[in-house]
């Protein structure tokens, strides 16, 4: 096992780089985000064509309300 000592370890560099990937047009960045998103809405569109409709609930029941004003008496 090799170890290394603080002062070394702090003068060393580590390199992060990019240097084998080759870059990308817009162009090519575009075309393959826009398969990627036409490949999603396909399976959600797939997801939704097999989806099974849920059993429909019956009507609530009819809720009676009091009007204020609505039962006025009038005196004559």
């Amino acid at each position: 096992m090799i170890t290394i000592n603080n002062e070394q370890q702090n003068e060393q560099q580590m390199e992060l780089g990019l240097h084998g990937a080759p870059r990308t047009s817009r162009y090519a960045r575009r075309e393959r985000r826009l398969a990627r998103a036409a490949w999603w809405f396909a399976k959600m569109r797939a997801v939704v064509n097999a989806a099974t409709d849920c059993p429909s609930t019956h009507a609530p029941r009819p809720e009676q309300t009091f009007l204020p004003g609505a039962y006025r008496q009038i005196r004559l």
